[in-house]
């Protein structure tokens, strides 16, 4: 049975790290003008109302996406990340009404020959991220465990790819799972680009996780996190990341820019960012 809704934390500081490095990253893989296929394991409902009950629970988008509405200062990675959120609010896009999951925010810059597969196993996001693209030739919907979708998934025939990867954690057997998972789905596709996220709670059992994908003999691994607070044993998320294996050229030196401005504007006295080659060339 699965709990949990994205819902709750839609447009926190965490999908605000996640969907402007997600969105840079394809706009660098664009410069190439050769057709690609964006893989999402994890894909949600696809969009969210920032008025239900799941975001006004929460309020966490007024920690993240709602602090860079207004600003005027944003360095251009932001402008385009902020650009997009008020596309996906197009009948009134002075009011941060709706926010874009991940596969709406990759719908908007999808190249004519570009392909989305996209997973999600909860039953009520996949009816929902169905019906969102039901009419997108461009998009196949797959109701299932997107893990062994990845596999079944590459190598595409494209031979050109962005993987993200974002589970939701809720099965300790998930930080294992996803390591093997993207370990194995390299050996298949080794030039892929590979985007897992990660949150913080328990700060050993994350770092066991990447210090698996970092000592596989990989090459080319990135890491770009965020923490808003110190890390602790009490409940709660103090940082969250990704990891990207083949990040193309400058992603690195974009990201440094993008999260120099979060770590002012997101982020709490104690916390701190992170952009750093765990495994070069």
């Amino acid at each position: 049975m699965l709990s949990y809704r994205h819902g709750y934390h839609a447009g926190n500081y965490a999908d605000v790290l996640k969907h402007a490095i997600l969105l840079q990253t394809l706009q660098l893989m664009h410069k190439k003008d050769k057709p690609l296929v964006y893989i999402d394991t994890h894909a949600g409902a696809g969009g969210y109302a920032l008025s239900d009950e799941f975001a006004q629970k929460t309020g966490e988008y007024l920690e993240g996406v709602a602090k860079l509405w207004d600003k005027t200062d944003l360095p251009q990675s932001l402008q385009d990340y902020v650009a997009a959120v008020r596309h996906f609010n197009e009948e009134n896009p002075d009011e941060l009404n709706f926010y874009p999951g991940s596969p709406a925010i990759i719908d908007m810059e999808l190249g004519p020959k570009d392909r989305m597969v996209l997973h999600e196993l909860h039953s009520t996001d996949y009816v929902l991220l169905d019906d969102y693209f039901c009419e997108d030739r461009q998009v196949k919907v797959i109701k299932g465990d997107g893990l062994k979708g990845l596999i079944a998934a590459v190598p595409p025939l494209e031979r050109r790819a962005l993987v993200l990867v974002d589970p939701s954690y809720e099965m300790k057997t998930d930080y294992q799972d996803v390591a093997e998972t993207l370990i194995k789905a390299h050996k298949r596709f080794a030039t892929g680009v590979f985007m897992l996220w990660y949150p913080v709670v328990n700060r050993a059992q994350t770092e066991g996780m990447l210090s698996r994908l970092a000592s596989s003999g990989i090459k080319r691994q990135l890491r770009i996190e965020q923490a808003i607070k110190p890390d602790s044993d009490e409940f709660g998320m103090t940082a969250a990341g990704l990891w990207i294996i083949n990040p193309p050229w400058q992603l690195d030196e974009i990201a440094t820019e993008l999260m120099d401005y979060l770590g002012k504007t997101l982020g709490q006295a104690d916390g701190n960012i992170t952009v750093k080659w765990e495994v070069g060339e």
